[in-house]
């Protein structure tokens, strides 16, 4: 194993899951605040899960998202 190439490789998918995550988390409260789901004071619980085929991993992170 190259350990500069996975460490590259694994800086890249971290920065396209953090990127990618932002966008659909702010779509999805725009969205449920346009159709009232939402009133901007919420704390919204968030789970992402991490799982890696071909290895035993299933990496769980959850944190509370305040709106307000």
């Amino acid at each position: 194993m190259n350990d500069d190439v996975f460490n590259m490789e694994l800086r890249k998918f971290l920065k396209q899951v953090g990127v990618t995550s932002q966008r659909a988390i702010e779509q999805a409260v725009q969205q449920g605040m346009a159709g009232g789901r939402l009133n901007g004071t919420e704390t919204l619980k968030a789970r992402m899960v991490l799982t890696i085929d071909g290895l035993d991993l299933r990496h769980e992170v959850t944190d509370d998202i305040k709106l307000s």
